[in-house]
């Protein structure tokens, strides 16, 4: 893939300042990262190459407990604490910064700030609160406001005539006009939980590296040698720096962000509970496929050899047995190498205004209820009535489609699947009933929809080389726009909040951890003498233990 990063044969090590708590507001000044960390009330100064971090406030520590968004000036360096903007005056020593004054208030807003960035005598602003970019002079006089993309609380910075936002519950970074505060475009951030960003011009390709800061916590186990057991399960905060690489593609209305090049392999253990023979057996599990987002270097069968079946470009691993029985062991599957991206995509309301119909073959394969999905149930039919309202553009139909699952739903994990009446009617689901209930909704609408699946690459952040085992398997969904193509959309993760607003950050979007296969085709079946093996009798589960691991080999140069 052809990326227009802003590398050129270099890869970026990540900043991990290890002193830090939070990270609410970085940016790059005399080839030094400054960054606040408001819980502890430091302004560090961190080396981009190493790491290494000094605390430069040391006097007045306090005076920045609190300290939201950053940004320099000349001589000056300004943040934001609740709803008041400070100042200092600077100077640099040797590329050490030195505060020579106190912070001192410049103005006050209505409501807590989270961010601030300048462009010459214009300071910009973000506010949770009420949703906007409030833009003020350096005295403090109102000039304009934007619209803030995103629902949660936001950082930004300048670069040009360009805006750029990073949100921390969108998982997302937005690009926009500074003059007209229009969104140009955005990307997905490779992990969770961004908080700043800022860009570092670096001398040797002669652009500009967009790093992004992210601060949350993770779990960890403790040896604790007084408790009984020794170990416990803790948290502890977390953060780092890390590039962010993308490409903008124009003419397929994408963006695409880091990639990381995974090792996937999925194998059965047979290892039946009863015993049971089988004539002629074919054990078929479907392989990955490739679409925008996911390219395959190679994938190779594990412990047998299986066919290659192609059905519409999906491939599918045939595995036989002529005589199978419960008295013998067997190890099978398949093991693939893949590039994975983030993907987003930038379809607009306005580009589905003149659609054409949909084609009679995919009204026929899309639009009807083939997996239980309970369509001409009352319960389903009323839904569907109510959750379209009166919307009659597409995407603005499947986006309010989307909103009402997630105002009807919660997620919880059942032992089995029901129908999506039942799970209408009860209100809790498990990602596979998230998606029942919206393929049943988007068909009644007239939206082609399909199941996507299957798992999830573990959300260990940069753990390379290190076997990592997902806890379950994963189902996401595809909506059709004729024209215009399949487009992603996830099930039930975006689903944060009863009652919204929902991030969009998976409504036409996914991350590099999703790895796309069974499209359009069942992800595991068997058949025994041509005839498939009824599932109410034996189930796969009865007869293997599936194993999955994954590998994150290595982050992907642009």
């Amino acid at each position: 893939m052809n990326f227009n990063s802003h590398t050129k044969n270099q890869f970026y090590s990540t900043i991990r300042p290890i002193i830090a708590t939070s990270l609410d507001g970085i940016a790059f000044k005399n080839k030094s990262l400054f960054a606040v960390d408001s819980r502890n009330g430091y302004l560090l100064q961190i080396n981009p190459h190493n790491s290494i971090t000094k605390i430069v406030n040391n006097s007045c520590w306090q005076d920045f407990i609190g300290a939201k968004g950053l940004c320099f000036s000349e001589n000056e360096l300004w943040f934001t604490c609740r709803e008041r903007i400070y100042v200092c005056n600077i100077v640099f020593d040797n590329d050490e910064l030195k505060i020579v004054s106190p912070p001192q208030f410049v103005f006050s807003i209505s409501y807590p700030a989270n961010g601030i960035a300048l462009h010459e005598n214009t300071v910009y602003i973000t506010c949770e609160k009420t949703a906007q970019i409030l833009v003020y002079s350096k005295a403090g006089e109102v000039v304009t406001k934007f619209y803030a993309p995103g629902i949660g609380t936001e950082n930004i910075t300048i670069k040009g005539e360009e805006i750029w936002l990073c949100d921390y519950l969108e998982q997302s970074v937005y690009c926009l006009d500074r003059a007209t505060g229009k969104s140009k475009y955005s990307l997905l951030t490779p992990f969770e939980y961004p908080t700043a960003l800022s860009f570092y011009d670096d001398d040797k390709s002669g652009e500009d590296l967009l790093y992004i800061a992210y601060s949350d916590q993770e779990p960890y186990i403790r040896d604790n040698p007084n408790a009984e057991p020794n170990h416990e399960l803790l948290y502890r905060d977390r953060t780092f720096i890390h590039p962010l690489y993308f490409k903008y593609d124009q003419e397929n209305k994408y963006t695409l962000s880091n990639g990381f090049l995974l090792e996937m392999t999925y194998l059965e253990e047979i290892a039946p509970l009863d015993s049971i023979e089988f004539k002629d057996l074919e054990w078929r599990i479907a392989l990955p496929t490739e679409s925008d987002r996911q390219k395959i270097r190679s994938i190779e069968p594990v412990g047998l050899p299986y066919i290659e079946e192609d059905y519409n470009g999906q491939k599918v691993a045939l595995f036989k047995f002529c005589d199978f029985n419960s008295d013998e062991r067997f190890v099978f599957g398949w093991r693939a190498i893949l590039e994975v991206w983030s993907i987003k995509y930038q379809i607009k309301p306005r580009d589905c205004e003149s659609l054409p119909p949909l084609s009679a073959e995919y009204e026929t394969k899309y639009l009807i209820d083939n997996d239980n999905l309970a369509m001409s149930t009352d319960v389903i039919l009323s839904g569907a009535e109510e959750a379209r309202g009166t919307e009659t553009n597409l995407l603005r139909k499947m986006y309010s489609i989307r909103n009402y699952v997630y105002d009807h739903l919660t997620y919880g994990i059942k032992p089995h699947i029901d129908t999506p009446d039942i799970v209408l009617k009860r209100g809790v689901g498990s990602c596979g009933e998230y998606l029942g209930l919206l393929l049943a909704l988007g068909r009644l609408n007239g939206i082609a929809c399909r199941t996507v699946g299957r798992y999830k690459c573990p959300l260990k952040v940069l753990n390379f080389g290190i076997p990592l085992v997902p806890d379950f398997n994963h189902v996401w969904m595809e909506f059709y726009l004729p024209t215009i193509g399949w487009l992603p959309m996830e099930s039930n993760p975006d689903d944060l909040d009863d009652g919204g607003p929902y991030p969009t950050r998976f409504f036409m979007g996914l991350s590099w951890y999703h790895v796309e296969m069974a499209k359009d085709v069942p992800f595991e079946t068997l058949m025994s003498e041509g005839n498939p093996v009824n599932k109410e009798k034996v189930s796969i589960g009865q007869l293997a233990i599936n194993h999955v691991s994954f590998t994150i080999l290595e982050e992907l140069q642009p």
